[in-house]
């Protein structure tokens, strides 16, 4: 290959030179949207960062196979285990399908992606697409005694795993201090510890996804379908796995657990991850309702109709995103600067700089 590529793993907190474990070929698994509403710019940097990553590999020679996964199943409400799919959700409001929902917040993801000239993954599967190769990694991991079944759901036993092998080892969580800082929220009284977190969940009769199983009709927990996928596409162990640094913990962490619990080994060699971008010091994002649409960024809009302030860069930051954020009023005394400059609004009252990290 041309030169030496230098990866920073957030597995071993450094730098390292990046050495695939079949050269020419490279296995990147990336995680993708979950389908419920219009992209933001959140949901931008991830697929940007991933993308130069893909194009840098193969530019370098590698031949990559790049997976980036379509959610449309078992994302729960704030990325719990209790609570509503957030597609079902979706589509109950809207009096539709959930594949309705998942089909038409795909479309327009990919219509996005395309007006970032954001190259397409070499595969890109859905969650609703795998439940039985996520059956039969649960049903692994059950036989190899890392879970147990309460009441038709399958939860992962983290304490039982962390005897054996450290939990946490990504994000740097301690066992301990997880059990003694968890508190046991409502509806999640089968758990033997409040930190385990589901593999497959029962069903309610109000839940519209759901498929059968040994256990129960129900669905895969969220962290599933990246485990069981990335396996299938990439191998019990492949080169990359990237995401934002809001899925390290649990996402990220509890894909490692699963996948050492099913195959005995450790599922990435790489692990990347984007910083990223907030408001106010929260993570941008559609359950908060602080985002600003792909759409809205491409027109100039706001997220108020009675606002629409115009969108600048705030200058290149090697981590964070800076973007200026202008009122009307601060726009009219801009536009009413003599030489046509940003220095008329910059010095006004009514300008508001939004700091995106």
């Amino acid at each position: 290959m041309n030169g030496t590529l230098y990866i920073y793993n957030s597995l071993s907190r450094c730098k390292q030179p990046f050495k695939p474990l079949n050269a020419p070929h490279v296995g990147m698994y990336v995680c993708g949207p979950t389908v419920y509403g219009d992209a933001h710019l959140g949901h931008a940097r991830p697929a940007i960062t991933f993308d130069l990553v893909f194009r840098y590999l193969k530019h370098l020679g590698y031949k990559v196979r790049y997976v980036r996964n379509i959610t449309d199943v078992g994302h729960l409400e704030h990325d719990a285990d209790e609570g509503e799919d957030k597609i079902a959700k979706k589509a109950r409001l809207e009096n539709l399908e959930p594949m309705e929902v998942a089909q038409y917040y795909t479309n327009r993801y990919h219509a996005a992606m395309d007006k970032l000239n954001v190259l397409r993954p070499s595969i890109e599967p859905h969650a609703s697409g795998h439940i039985i190769e996520q059956i039969a990694m649960v049903q692994k991991i059950l036989d190899h005694g890392y879970a147990y079944v309460e009441n038709g759901s399958v939860y992962f036993d983290i304490e039982k795993y962390n005897k054996e092998h450290p939990y946490g080892i990504l994000s740097g969580r301690n066992f301990e201090e997880m059990l003694n800082t968890t508190r046991e929220l409502s509806g999640q009284e089968e758990k033997h510890n409040p930190v385990d977190f589901a593999l497959w969940k029962k069903a309610e009769p109000k839940h519209i996804m759901r498929w059968p199983s040994p256990w129960s009709d129900g669905f895969p927990g969220w962290h599933m379908e990246c485990s069981a996928m990335g396996c299938k596409y990439l191998g019990e162990t492949f080169d990359i796995h990237g995401g934002g640094m809001d899925l390290m913990f649990p996402h990220h962490e509890s894909e490692i657990a699963q996948s050492v619990a099913a195959n005995g080994k450790q599922p990435v060699t790489y692990w990347m991850h984007n910083n990223m971008i907030t408001i106010g010091g929260q993570k941008m994002g559609k359950s908060l309702g602080n985002f600003i649409t792909l759409d809205e960024f491409f027109n100039g809009t706001a997220l108020q109709p009675h606002d629409h302030p115009l969108l600048h860069p705030a200058g290149p930051l090697p981590q964070h995103v800076g973007l200026q954020q202008r009122s009307p009023a601060s726009r009219r005394e801009g536009l009413q600067s003599p030489d046509g400059s940003r220095e008329g609004c910059q010095g006004s009252e009514s300008y508001r700089r939004c700091c995106f990290t």
